[in-house]
């Protein structure tokens, strides 16, 4: 699909409308470009440098610490988010050619719902942390509820994108256009709910008396460290938060709406929001925070299973005979003296 602007330079080679990727900044208008603009170069360099050293130090904490699913979701982000920021470098020299928006717009709409699954992983250890039995649901409800909306949201913004990288009419176009403002829509509903369930559980511990909490991490709680890596998460949250929200209207407007042709917008609530968020999820990284407490910290329910599992393949104990009369309320020493069988007492 080619966007044809309403007013084109005097002495514009009409046939280039065919196929934009055959302009150059020489010959065509930059408004036929496919976000109506070169993208700065020093800008999407310097973004490009954070995320990448974001990444470097990712690497060496999951090898030091092996917190792995965290690691995977940061990985994934991370990686995004890089090769986004190199494809509109790409931009910056050839700003009509397809492929690098295609790689831009797919890349930096889905690189964040990694980021938001990272957040989504920690917040089972906090319940353990603080105390499960103030809780709303159990440690391992939360991330499980989050990593599925998260994943839905993903699933929705690549099938959108790969339908509009695809496109060769407009009503198809429209479809994966609509299709990713779901998924991002859905990326920010399941935001506010989680904000709404934490500060929930917040309240919860608040009222709750010291002697409910966990004493297991009682010393580790009020570590200056610990709290500011809640305030990093809420951090993020939000960042990620803000940035959904700016992504929704800009697509909603469409490829060549007027959000799409901001560039200090999307340099500032895309770009921006994510590096805020990448940065916290990476100084305050949990292997960091927590070290061995965040095995300690793990989901519950395995422990509860694995007793469950013990208490179903342990072999019963037999119950010495004594113990078995008295149990029944009956002498030992008289059954034994008497010789005779003992009924039990009901």
């Amino acid at each position: 699909m080619t966007y044809v602007p309403a007013n084109l330079p005097a002495g514009f080679n009409v046939t280039l409308l065919n196929n934009t990727d055959l302009c150059t900044v020489h010959t065509c208008p930059l408004s036929l470009a496919h976000v109506g603009y070169a993208p700065n170069l020093a800008g999407n360099v310097f973004y490009i440098g954070v995320f990448g050293l974001a990444l470097a130090a990712q690497v060496l904490f999951a090898i030091k610490y092996r917190v792995w699913g965290y690691a995977i979701a940061m990985f994934g982000g991370l990686l995004l988010e890089i090769i986004g920021y190199v494809a509109r470098v790409q931009m910056h020299y050839k700003p009509f050619e397809k492929n690098p928006f295609l790689m831009y717009l797919v890349c930096l709409t889905i690189g964040p719902a990694f980021l938001s699954a990272a957040v989504y992983l920690c917040i089972s250890r906090i319940v353990v942390v603080y105390s499960e039995s103030v809780s709303r649901f159990r440690p391992a409800t939360y991330t499980l509820i989050f990593i599925t909306c998260d994943f839905l949201a993903l699933l929705l913004q690549a099938a959108g994108g790969g339908i509009a990288a695809s496109a060769n009419t407009n009503s198809m176009d429209n479809i994966g256009k609509w299709i990713m403002v779901v998924g991002v829509s859905w990326q920010v509903v399941s935001l506010v709910l989680f904000a709404v369930l934490c500060a929930d559980f917040a309240l919860r511990v608040r009222k709750a008396s010291p002697v409910e909490m966990n004493p297991a991490f009682a010393t580790f709680r009020m570590t200056k460290s610990f709290k500011l890596f809640l305030w990093s998460l809420g951090v993020s949250t939000v960042t990620i938060f803000t940035r959904s929200v700016f992504r929704v209207a800009e697509l909603s407007g469409g490829f060549h709406g007027k959000l799409a042709h901001q560039q200090i917008t999307f340099m500032i609530l895309e770009g921006g929001m994510i590096c805020i968020a990448s940065i916290s999820l990476t100084v305050f990284h949990p292997g960091l925070i927590f070290g061995p407490n965040w095995e300690s910290a793990s989901w519950t329910i395995r422990s509860k299973l694995s007793k469950c599992a013990d208490d179903l393949t342990t072999e019963p104990k037999p119950i010495p005979e004594a113990e078995a009369h008295q149990l029944h309320g009956t002498s030992y020493n008289t059954a034994k003296l008497n010789n005779a069988t003992v009924e039990p007492s009901v």
